[in-house]
């Protein structure tokens, strides 16, 4: 009776996993996940070049809210290039273009920080 218990247990995973895939399909026709972020695919290349020990540090410090100062430096890049994209006022756009070199070169700066500080440590 063991062997057709772990038979039963088997097929009910597959049953599981037929219902769960098919909820998705019907989801993916209706359109649900169309607008969800991040839609296209993440490249994973740099992260996998960490130690393990650094990636498993770093989902700790993402969990709690904790970003590394390139992290918010970024997203604000990619906060005033959005902005700028979607400007067509000339003076804004002057603004946006000056705070989006201001930006980069604050992500330059911090990068360079996190450099010397890894050579030296």
């Amino acid at each position: 009776m063991p062997a057709l218990a772990g038979l039963l247990e088997g097929n009910r995973d597959v049953t599981w996993e037929r219902i769960a895939e098919r909820k998705i399909r019907e989801a993916m026709s209706e359109g649900k996940f169309d607008n969800l972020p991040r839609r296209d695919a993440i490249e994973l290349d740099e992260y996998f070049k960490l130690p393990a020990e650094l990636r498993m540090a770093y989902s700790v410090l993402k969990s709690a809210g904790c970003v590394p100062e390139e992290v918010e430096l970024l997203k604000e890049v990619h906060r005033i290039q959005t902005e700028l994209d979607g400007s067509t006022d000339p003076v804004a756009r002057q603004k946006l273009e000056r705070a989006l070199a201001d930006a980069k070169l604050s992500v330059s700066l911090a990068l360079e920080r996190q450099r010397r500080s890894e050579k030296s440590g």
